[in-house]
């Protein structure tokens, strides 16, 4: 992997500065930026000043990068992630044209990775009842993650973002914090408030410190619940049920919408249940006109 420290002086500074506007001004998360900063530190190695960055440029790093063997979904996204600093740096005065804004890039794939069926998630969320039936404050909580994953169809990140306040009981939703700071809310069916419940009477109280956060999960310490110890949870789940594909959160969270527009959900609402900014993400689940697509979350969703 190619290191900033690589980059001139002046090619460096103007990438931190446009990482700082990504996070500051436009709200990106911190993985978000991330990946920024690796794509772009690959591209930016190659020039000596922002103003040698040109079409031909642009061509022969995606070039480069599938002659490495980079698939199309990379080379997608390394291409935007392209062109949006591209853009920056021409509204910043940085450089004199935008580039980026003529660059093509392949189509990212639109098969989604193989999920759960609702037979395995039945299985899934089954097993995982069944080893908190005694209470283990632990076991209490992995069932929520499994139950709120698969129920709503969160990330996994926005997941261990929630606060206790964001928890509308009464209601039986959520409000979730997206990508992008957009909010939205999510509803969660009968077993999810099962669980929420016993979690909040039992498990919760007996994993809180007196320096815990008001997260609605907490690690074994009393902590936030880290990302990885939910994928990680995710995994073993998973790796019990016989058939079952080894996919981490986002795996129940495409199994959550697959399985909902399955059983007749609207397209909207899933595009609302998930978080996508366009219909056109949405659609890569269904192949199914929107007008045949009418039932909503608890007339659809298979643990409703």
């Amino acid at each position: 992997m190619t290191s900033s420290a690589q980059l001139t002086s002046g090619v460096a500074a103007a990438l931190e500065e446009f990482l700082r506007h990504l996070a500051l001004e436009r709200g990106r998360s911190p993985h978000t930026v991330r990946a920024y900063r690796s794509d772009l530190t690959g591209l930016l190695a190659g020039i000596a000043d922002l103003r040698d960055l040109d079409l031909p440029v642009l061509r022969r790093w995606l070039a480069a990068g599938h002659a490495a063997g980079a698939g199309r979904s990379t080379l997608a996204r390394r291409a935007a992630a392209a062109r949006t600093f591209t853009a920056w740096a021409r509204r910043t005065g940085r450089i004199p044209s935008d580039p980026g804004a003529r660059l093509a890039s392949p189509r990212p794939n639109s098969a989604l990775p193989a999920v759960p069926t609702m037979a395995e998630a039945t299985a899934l969320l089954d097993a995982a009842g069944s080893g908190a039936a005694e209470g283990e404050p632990v076991a209490l909580r992995d069932l929520l993650v499994l139950e709120l994953l698969y129920a709503t169809g969160v990330r996994v990140a926005e997941l261990c973002g929630l606060d206790l306040d964001d928890i509308d009981a009464g209601r039986r939703a959520l409000r979730v914090v997206g990508k992008g700071d957009r909010e939205r809310t999510v509803v969660y069916g009968v077993p999810a408030e099962g669980a929420l419940r016993r979690w909040l009477a039992c498990g919760r109280p007996a994993l809180v410190r007196s320096g815990s956060p008001p997260a609605l999960l907490l690690g074994a310490r009393g902590g936030r619940l880290d990302p990885r110890v939910a994928r990680g949870v995710v995994h073993q789940a998973l790796s019990a049920v016989p058939g079952a594909p080894d996919v981490g959160p986002h795996g129940l969270r495409h199994a959550a919408a697959t399985h909902m527009l399955e059983r007749g959900a609207d397209l909207r609402y899933v595009q609302e249940l998930l978080g996508h900014a366009k219909l056109a993400t949405t659609q890569l689940y269904t192949h199914v006109t929107v007008e045949r697509l009418k039932v909503v979350h608890e007339q659809a969703h298979p643990r409703a």
